[in-house]
């Protein structure tokens, strides 16, 4: 019933896009639409695309082990016909690209450089996204319908990054000229117009698409020098932040879309991860006996401690008050209804409740929705720095750059606390005592490991800070083997009865015996939704096994 009440909606919000790629008409919308109204549109359909509950991130967040589901991701299963991809796919495409190409063209005519320059930007964040995910889509030919290009071809994507870093300095250069008479104010919902800060973003895009090439090019490490060598070109505080902001307005929903899908829903999907819960809770032997501040941030418990389940059924996996499934689990308790008792999204982040153990049972009313989606962030940038140093590519002090990301890391809960707005007295985590004692201790295991554990340590923390947005999580994976991820063909799973967590840890943890599927492959790239496969003759095959499909920068 949730996917078939979302379908309706976006169904009615997609009217006229009745082929994948028809990009160029849309009956039911004004022939000439100014760049205005466009561009917010554009900015949120972006966030839609890559989001948790309407896009990509519903199912790389299954696949980056921070979440758990029962649908298809389950066993990494997410096929041409996955709903998600589906919806994402189509939203990129049908939507975003759309009305980015018409901006394009409308800043051409009217000489506006600045909705030229974001416009640019925007399209090669967009594209590089999915490059990142499908390896090869349609780019050169996509949204060319005028041009008699009914059916575009996919590109390799290593076709497709220069162009992208073509777009990004292309981009840069619109946005130093003067910018004319036509030129965005408000209705650029992310930046509000800002040259400088649409600048840093573009920076800051490149030094991340050159992180993610440099095991198969090079000759990045002098050009990622020459990027940092001027500090200030680059996203440099919190307050630039590449985000998406939603509002907590509710008609029309302005709200982050994973608030709604969890907070509202009757038949909820989206399950909180127990291998991301035991690491953050020093269970699990990655950080072993280090309890992260930002659980209550991250998790909202509906069930207390001494709590018994109140939709009735029994539990597949319970800690205390924390309760969800197992990735790949086929128990007897997996497909019980559990929306009254699972444990949720919290403040942080998609902007709903903080845990302060009252265990109420989530609604519309519990958060305001008005958590940003985050794109890239100042602790993004000082996390690719870390692990660029540490792997040789440029010089610096790796450990240094990491303390800054992890400080960074926390002040970015903060600042996402105060966009929320929420009514609840919420204390501030990045000078905590705790968040102190966290950090000494994660930095102390970085200081004893050798060159392999630090690796580690960086991309698990960046995989911590990045709660909510997966596509990079996705990305870094491939790249780098980290951070250590649940492996369903080597699992094993305690029977029925209690273990003690560490201290600070609830007082109850429940391991019900469960099955947990076995000869399971990673998948290295996403299959294509099978409606673009079947009706666009210029496509490739579906991807028999997207377990050997490799995106060009993954060796």
């Amino acid at each position: 019933m949730k996917k078939f009440l979302i379908l309706l909606v976006l169904t009615a919000s997609l009217a006229g896009c009745k082929q994948w790629l028809d990009v160029n008409k849309d009956e039911s919308s004004p022939v000439d639409v100014p760049m205005a109204m466009l561009l917010p549109t554009i900015e949120k359909n972006a966030a839609a695309s890559l989001s948790a509950a309407t896009g990509l991130g519903q199912d790389l967040g299954v696949y980056t082990h921070q979440l758990s589901t029962r649908e298809e991701a389950n066993i990494y299963g997410a096929d041409g016909n996955e709903y998600y991809l589906d919806l994402g796919w189509s939203t990129m495409y049908n939507t975003t690209m759309q009305n980015l190409e018409k901006v394009l063209v409308k800043a051409e005519e009217q000489q506006a450089p600045y909705y030229g320059g974001i416009a640019k930007i925007i399209k090669a964040y967009m594209f590089s996204q999915y490059v990142d995910v499908f390896a090869d889509v349609p780019f050169s030919e996509a949204n060319q319908k005028d041009k008699g290009i009914l059916y575009p071809k996919f590109d390799k994507g290593e076709t497709v990054y220069p162009a992208l870093f073509a777009l990004l300095d292309a981009g840069i250069a619109d946005l130093k000229k003067p910018k004319g008479g036509i030129y965005p104010g408000t209705d650029d919902l992310i930046f509000g117009g800002s040259a400088t800060n649409w600048i840093k973003t573009a920076n800051t895009i490149k030094l991340k698409l050159y992180n993610q090439i440099r095991l198969v090019d090079n000759t990045v490490g002098p050009k990622i020098t020459a990027l940092l060598a001027v500090n200030t070109d680059l996203i440099s505080s919190n307050t630039q932040n590449f985000t998406f902001p939603y509002t907590s307005k509710r008609t029309p929903d302005e709200r982050n879309p994973a608030f709604a899908e969890t907070y509202e829903s009757t038949q909820k999907s989206t399950h909180m991860s127990p291998w991301f819960f035991e690491i953050l809770m020093g269970i699990n032997p990655v950080f072993s006996g280090i309890v992260d501040p930002r659980v209550p941030y991250y998790f909202y418990k509906q069930l207390n401690n001494t709590q018994t389940g109140k939709d009735g059924n029994a539990f597949e996996y319970r800690v205390g008050g924390f309760t969800t499934i197992y990735f790949g689990s086929n128990g007897p308790d997996r497909d019980r209804s559990q929306d009254k008792s699972i444990s949720v999204y919290g403040i942080y982040p998609v902007g709903g409740r903080y845990d302060e153990g009252d265990a109420t049972t989530v609604g519309a009313t519990s958060g305001t929705g008005a958590a940003p989606y985050r794109f890239i962030t100042y602790a993004d940038r000082l996390f690719i720095e870390a692990e660029l140093i540490q792997a040789g590519v440029i010089t610096g002090d790796a450990k240094a750059k990491l303390t800054s990301a992890m400080n960074e890391a926390f002040k970015q809960v903060d600042l996402v606390v105060t966009k929320v707005a929420s009514t609840q007295t919420i204390p501030v985590i990045a000078t905590d005592a705790k968040t102190t004692t966290y950090k000494t201790k994660i930095l102390a295991l970085y200081d004893a490991g050798d060159a392999n554990k630090k690796m580690e340590i960086i991309m698990t923390q960046k995989w911590i800070s990045s709660f909510g947005s997966y596509v990079d999580q996705y990305t870094d994976y491939r790249r780098t083997g980290f951070p250590v991820m649940f492996d369903p063909n080597n699992a094993t799973m305690a029977p029925g009865g209690f273990v003690t967590p560490p201290a600070g840890g609830d007082p109850d943890r429940t391991l019900p015996k469960v099955k947990v599927s076995c000869s399971l492959n990673y998948p290295l790239s996403l299959a294509w939704p099978n409606e673009e496969v079947n009706k666009n003759p210029n496509a490739p095959a579906q991807k028999t096994d997207p377990s050997t499909f490799k995106v060009f920068w993954d060796k």
